[in-house]
């Protein structure tokens, strides 16, 4: 995947438009990502022996890979990413600055 955990994506379509957060988790199998304040739900809750609040909890919801674009740490706009090799591990590339993402 070319979205990784900590990332900072901003949203490209959906009700979030425009919004930009940091990536908490990423589900590959499913191709969806639960972004730091984006796409919030709200859950009712009973009263149980653990929580022995109930009520309306919010909490983020995972949104689908397609619908976020990652945000180049060097030039600061959203790009697409290229992956290439560099001394045999693979790299994470901006397409518009042509800077190592991954660069540690």
């Amino acid at each position: 995947m070319k979205i990784k955990k900590n990332d900072i994506v901003t949203v490209i379509s959906g009700k979030d438009k425009g919004k930009s957060g940091k990536v908490l988790k990423v589900f590959p199998k499913k191709q969806t990502v639960i972004v730091e304040k984006i796409n919030f739900i709200k859950r009712h809750t009973r009263p149980t022996r653990k929580v022995q609040q109930g009520g309306i909890l919010q909490k983020e919801a995972p949104i689908h890979i397609s619908k976020v674009m990652l945000i180049c740490n060097k030039c600061g706009k959203k790009t697409k990413v290229k992956i290439e090799r560099h001394s045999g591990q693979p790299v994470r590339i901006c397409k518009k600055c042509k800077e190592m993402i991954d660069a540690k």
